[in-house]
């Protein structure tokens, strides 16, 4: 049996780890707060923009647009995609990493001509390590995400694909769709495609009955929204793995808090029988130098 000192040190030690696991978790809780309410303060704005390009491909059903394009002429072995992996900066949060990071090597694997982008460290690290090349790095993002930081990043990848050194653009995040279920997922960014915007083709919707048009043309509108839209979607995609990151390290928290607790709970009983027994056996040495010293 350890000593009473030993098990003493272990019991305090097992206490400050408690203390640091409880402050993680509150601090990630309110982190996730914090960014939910970022998120929903400018969801109306891409909403808008959203049903703005369904106003349009309702009432131009036949243009062409080059963010629309498919370049379905380039075979599957020459076709350049590019990937934005959204991980985090730091551990500690679960299986959160871990996922994502599956996900994308899988997703990679399958293209041909694959061009990596990163944001967090946790995916910089891993990659390097597997010596996989890294194209683009947005750094000090996966903390701090920002609708400046994705105006960043959607920036760039609309300037690759425009000048054809992408032909397809994906984004692979995780999504919280419950707080206890967080799905990684690979969104495809460039080119749009009809079918993510099913609202267009509803004739019977009442905003469609109207005569809209557009100046100069539904070609510009486009041009000058679409940019925002594709901001949008990775500004989302930042903030959702912002938020999933925060609740598995609140739910890795947790889950340490309690095996804490319950190890104090062990450590107290096995620190009280060492005490008990110390203090019967020094009893038992009274007693025994008392008996000695009567016999002499």
């Amino acid at each position: 049996m350890a000593s009473i000192k030993e098990i003493r040190t272990h019991i305090k030690s097992v206490e400050q780890t408690l203390k640091i696991t409880n402050a993680m978790y509150l601090i990630s809780s309110s982190n996730l707060r914090k960014a939910r309410k970022q998120l929903n303060d400018v969801e109306p704005y891409f909403q808008k923009i959203d049903a703005t390009i369904c106003d349009i491909l309702h009432h131009s059903p036949e243009i062409r647009h080059c963010y629309f394009d498919k370049r379905e002429h380039i075979p599957a072995a020459q076709r350049k995609a590019g990937y934005i992996v959204i991980t985090a900066d730091k551990g500690l949060a679960g299986a959160y990493n871990h996922n994502v990071l599956k996900l994308a090597e899988a997703a990679m694997a399958k293209s041909a001509q694959p061009t990596l982008f990163l944001v967090g460290q946790v995916g910089r690290a891993y990659f390097t390590q597997k010596d996989v090349t890294i194209d683009g790095e947005f750094l000090y993002t996966a903390q701090d995400p920002t609708l400046f930081r994705a105006q960043e990043i959607s920036d760039i990848m609309l300037r690759l694909f425009q000048q054809g050194m992408l032909d397809d653009v994906y984004m692979i995040f995780t999504e919280m769709e419950s707080p206890l279920h967080m799905v990684p997922k690979k969104y495809k960014l460039l080119p749009l495609d009809e079918h993510n915007f099913p609202q267009w083709k509803n004739t019977s919707d009442s905003r469609y009955q109207q005569t809209v048009s557009y100046v100069p043309s539904p070609d510009a509108v486009l041009s000058h929204i679409v940019p925002g839209y594709v901001k949008g979607m990775i500004f989302g995609g930042l903030v959702e793995s912002y938020c999933s990151e925060q609740n598995a390290r609140m739910q890795a928290m947790d889950s340490s808090t309690k095996n804490a607790k319950e190890l104090l709970k062990q450590l107290s009983l096995v620190y009280n029988r060492a005490r008990q027994s110390a203090i019967t056996q020094e009893i038992t040495e009274v007693v025994g130098g008392a008996q000695a010293s009567l016999q002499s």
